[in-house]
C-alpha cells in the first residue's frame, strides 16, 4: 500500500498550532462511515465505505502538509497539491477492474467526475500520474473482493455509470460535512437543525384534514376530485416502484398525489418526497399549497429549491441560512424543485450539483407534467428513471393530464416495461368524461385582425400564443381595438417574475369579482396556474399543450361547459419551436377538430410524435458515453465532463438583465454599487431578472440602455423609458421562442 506517514492532517485552522488541527485519519474514517450510511439506500456501504477511506490519503505527502502549515499561518496564496490521486491509484492498485469505478469518484471529488480518455485532464492520465502512495494508520482491514454492482453484472454500462455518480454523491456530500463539521461548528449546527426525522403519518393527518376542508361544498368537480384522492391512497399501499396518475386538469392531482407519497413515505419507510415541476411559473404556487396544506408548524419541512426562490423574511438570517445549506443536499422531508435542477444535477458532473444525488435514492419521486420531458433528451431520462426505480429503492409517480405514451412497445423499445407501471385511477376515460367540462374545437387559421376581433366579444377570455413577439403584438392590437383596458392584461417571459407575480395577483383578483378580464399570454400560464376562465383561445401545439390550456377554461366546473378554441396562427414562421409538435397536432385535429381532448387522440399523438423522432431520442449522444471496454487500463471508459456539458434541459445561450422594478428592485441594484458579488445578492436579484439573446444584451450595452456593474450584473438603465408596466422589457429581441423548462 505504499508507506506510512504519523502526524499528519486533513485540515488546518488560520492561527492555531497543529494540536487544534483535524488528524487525517479522524477524517477519513469519518467520511467512510458518513458514506457509507448515505450508500445504505442502494447496498453499497463497502463501496462507499472505501472511498471515503481513500479520497484524501494524498494529503499525506509532505507537499500537502506543507501546503497546510502555509495556510495556517496566513500565507496568500499558498501553492496547492494535488490530494486525490493517490487515492484513485491506491483503488486500481488493490482492486485492478472494480477499483476503477472507485477511482472516477475518488479522483474527481475536488475537480468533478472526469472523462475516462479526453484531451484535456482525464482519468487516464491521472493513473499514470507518478504520486507517492500512504498506508494510514490503525485503519481497518480491506475486503479481498468488492460486491459487483447489479448494473454491471447486468452489464449496462450507463447504469454502471449512474452507480459511480451515486457513489461520487456520497463521497462529496459526507466530505463537505465533515470538513464543515471541522471548520465551521455554526454553519454544522443550523444543518443539523434542518435535518430532522419526520413523521410522514402525521403530515398525511395534516393534509386530509386539509382536503376535507377544501370539499365541504357538494359540488360536483369535488366529488370526482374526492374518488381521485380515495385511488391514491389505497395505490399508496402498493410495493415501490412506478405510477401513473392520469387525472384531467381540475382533478385534484397535485394534493392527491402528495397524499399518496406521504402515506407510500410511511408504509415503506422512505427518506422523503421530492416534487419536480416542469416551470418555474408554477412551483411557487405548488409550494403554496403544500405549506398551507400542511400547516404553518410543518412550513420548515418543505423545501423550494429553484433559481427564483428568495426566502420571504430575509431579516431572519439563520433562517434563510438554513434554507440555503438544505440546498446544497436536498436533506429535507419533502423538496419541491424543478425539472432543470432534477436531470442536469443527475447528469452533472460538479461536486456542488452531485451532493443531493443520494438523497433521491430510497425517495418518492412525482412527476408533475410528466409529458413535457423533451424528445431530445428522452432516452437518457428514461434510463435515469429506471436505475431509479430498479436499484435505487426510489418511488416514481408521473402525474399528468395527458399521460405521454412512454411504456416500452415495438416502436419505443427506450420505454419503460408496462407492466411496472400501475395507474392509480381505473378506467381514467370514464374519470375523464365525468370531469368533462369543456368543450373543445379545431377553428383552423385565424389571422390577428379576426382574433383581436373574436376576443373583443368577450367579458372574460384567456389567449395563449406561442411567441413573446406575439403576445406583446396582440396585446398591442387589442388595446387599440377596446375602448377601455383596464381588464386587460399581458403575461410573457419579457416581464420579470417579480412583475409576473404581481400581475397574476391582479387578474385573479378580477376573475374573483367576476370583473371584465381579458389576458393575452404565451404557454407560461398553461401548466398548473390556477386560473379559471370561461373562454380559452390556444395557437396551436402540441396536444398536450391544448389540453393544458384547457385547463385554465372552467376549471372549477362553475359552468355547465367552458369553450376553447384552437387556432392556426399567421405567425407560424416565428414559432420554430412549436413547428414539430404543431404539424404532430394538426395532421390530427384536421381529422378530429371536435374532439381534440379526447385521451385517445392525445395517445395517438404521443406516439406518433415519439415514433417520428426516433432520431432524436438521443440527439445530445448522451447515451453512446458511457461503455464497458475489454481494456484492463481502462475497463470503464465513461464521459462524466462531456456529458455534463451538454445535457442542458434549457438552453443557456441567454442573457439575464436585471430590471429594477420596484423599490425592492431598486433596493437590490443599488447594493450592487457598494456590495462585491455574493451568491446571497445574486439569489435575491434572481426575481427581477428577464433573459435575452446575447445580441440584443451587447447592442443595449452599447446604446447605454444597459450598464455593466461589477463585470457580473447587467442592470437596465431606465426602467420608466425602457420597460413597460403591462408588457416588460422593451429591447427588440430576434430569438422570440419559449424556454420549455424553467
Amino acid at each position: 500500500m505504499g508507506k506510512r506517514r504519523d502526524n499528519l492532517y486533513a485540515h488546518s485552522r488560520e492561527g492555531r498550532p497543529p494540536e487544534e488541527w483535524q488528524p487525517l485519519e479522524e477524517h477519513l474514517r469519518n467520511v467512510a462511515d458518513l458514506a457509507a450510511e448515505f450508500a445504505k439506500p442502494f447496498g453499497a456501504e463497502a463501496w462507499a465505505y472505501l472511498a471515503g477511506l481513500w479520497h484524501d490519503v494524498g494529503k499525506g505527502s509532505d507537499a500537502f502538509q506543507t501546503y497546510l502549515r502555509a495556510a495556517s499561518e496566513g500565507a496568500e496564496s499558498p501553492p496547492k497539491t494535488d490530494h486525490s490521486t493517490a487515492g484513485a491509484k491506491l483503488a486500481v492498485k488493490k482492486y485492478p477492474i472494480l477499483g476503477h469505478l472507485l477511482a472516477y469518484a475518488i479522483a474527481g471529488h475536488h475537480a468533478g467526475l472526469p472523462d475516462g480518455i479526453s484531451e484535456g485532464p482525464c482519468l487516464e492520465r491521472r493513473l499514470k500520474k507518478s504520486v507517492a502512495l500512504f498506508s494510514m494508520p490503525d485503519l481497518p482491514p480491506l475486503p479481498e473482493e468488492l460486491p459487483v454492482p447489479p448494473a454491471l453484472g447486468e452489464r449496462d454500462a450507463f447504469g454502471t455509470a449512474f452507480f459511480v455518480r451515486m457513489l461520487f454523491s456520497c463521497l462529496v456530500d459526507a466530505d463537505s460535512l465533515d470538513t464543515e463539521r471541522f471548520m465551521d461548528p455554526e454553519k454544522s449546527r443550523l444543518r443539523g437543525e434542518s435535518s430532522r426525522n419526520v413523521d410522514f403519518t402525521v403530515l398525511e393527518k395534516f393534509l386530509l384534514g386539509h382536503i376535507e376542508k377544501l370539499a365541504a361544498t357538494d359540488s360536483p368537480v369535488n366529488r370526482y376530485r374526492s374518488e381521485v384522492l380515495g385511488h391514491c391512497l389505497r395505490a399508496a399501499s402498493e410495493r415501490p416502484g412506478f405510477f401513473s396518475l392520469t387525472v384531467p386538469t381540475g382533478g385534484g392531482k397535485t394534493l392527491s398525489s402528495l397524499a399518496f407519497a406521504l402515506k407510500h413515505a410511511a408504509k415503506y419507510g422512505k427518506s422523503r418526497v421530492i416534487y419536480v415541476i416542469p416551470f418555474t411559473s408554477i412551483i411557487e404556487q405548488t409550494a403554496d399549497v403544500f405549506r398551507k396544506a400542511l400547516g404553518a408548524s410543518n412550513e420548515s419541512i418543505i423545501l423550494e429549491h429553484h433559481s427564483n426562490f428568495v426566502p420571504e423574511d430575509e431579516g431572519d438570517e439563520e433562517r434563510v441560512e438554513r434554507w440555503r445549506l438544505a440546498t446544497e443536499n436536498w436533506d429535507a422531508p419533502i423538496v419541491v424543485t424543478t425539472a432543470v435542477q432534477f436531470y442536469e444535477s443527475l447528469f452533472s458532473n460538479r461536486a456542488s450539483a452531485c451532493r443531493k444525488l443520494h438523497n433521491i435514492a430510497n425517495a418518492v419521486v412525482i412527476f408533475d407534467e410528466a409529458q413535457t420531458l423533451p424528445v431530445q433528451y428522452i432516452e437518457a431520462c428514461l434510463k435515469t428513471l429506471k436505475e431509479l426505480v430498479r436499484h435505487y429503492s426510489a418511488t416514481v409517480v408521473l402525474c399528468t393530464a395527458t399521460q405521454p405514451a412512454i411504456q416500452r412497445r415495438e416502436d419505443f423499445p427506450i420505454g419503460i416495461e408496462t407492466h411496472e407501471i400501475r395507474e392509480m385511477v381505473p378506467e381514467t376515460r370514464k374519470l375523464y368524461l365525468k370531469l368533462k367540462r369543456v368543450d373543445a374545437s379545431y377553428v383552423g387559421q385565424v389571422r390577428d385582425q379576426e382574433l383581436v376581433e373574436r376576443l373583443s366579444k368577450y367579458e372574460c377570455v384567456l389567449c395563449i400564443v406561442n411567441t413573446r413577439g406575439h403576445a406583446k403584438s396582440l396585446f398591442g392590437a387589442l388595446k387599440e381595438a377596446r375602448e377601455a383596458d383596464g381588464g386587460l392584461f399581458h403575461l410573457s417571459a419579457l416581464m420579470c417574475p417579480a412583475h409576473r407575480r404581481e400581475t397574476l395577483k391582479a387578474i385573479r383578483s378580477k376573475l374573483k369579482e367576476n370583473a371584465p378580464c381579458l389576458v393575452v399570454s404565451t404557454q407560461l400560464v398553461e401548466a398548473g396556474v390556477d386560473l379559471d376562465f370561461p373562454v380559452v383561445y390556444r395557437s396551436l401545439a402540441g396536444l398536450d399543450s391544448l389540453a393544458q390550456a384547457a385547463g385554465r377554461c372552467n376549471r372549477e366546473g362553475r359552468l355547465d361547459r367552458g369553450r376553447t378554441y384552437v387556432f392556426k396562427s399567421e405567425h407560424v414562421r416565428a414559432e420554430t419551436y412549436f413547428a414539430e409538435t404543431a404539424n404532430c397536432a394538426s395532421q390530427l385535429l384536421e381529422l378530429h377538430p371536435d374532439n381534440i381532448l379526447d385521451p385517445d387522440l392525445i395517445e395517438r399523438f404521443f406516439k406518433h410524435y415519439y415514433r417520428d423522432k426516433a432520431e432524436q431520442w438521443d440527439a445530445k449522444k448522451i447515451m453512446r458515453e458511457f461503455t464497458l471496454t475489454q481494456d484492463r487500463e481502462l475497463p470503464f471508459l465513461f464521459s462524466f465532463a462531456s456529458v455534463a456539458g451538454r445535457f442542458r434541459l434549457i438552453d443557456d445561450y441567454r442573457k439575464a438583465i436585471v430590471i429594477p422594478w420596484d423599490k425592492r428592485g431598486g433596493d437590490l441594484v443599488h447594493r450592487l454599487h457598494y456590495e462585491p458579488p455574493n451568491r446571497k445578492l445574486a439569489r435575491a436579484l434572481q426575481p427581477y431578472t428577464v433573459s435575452v439573446n446575447p445580441r440584443v444584451l451587447s447592442r443595449a450595452i452599447a446604446e447605454g440602455r444597459v450598464e455593466t456593474i461589477g463585470e457580473s450584473y447587467n442592470v437596465l438603465v431606465s426602467v420608466d423609458t425602457h420597460y413597460s408596466r403591462e408588457t416588460g422589457l422593451i429591447l427588440d429581441d430576434p430569438v422570440q421562442g419559449k424556454a420549455f423548462f424553467g
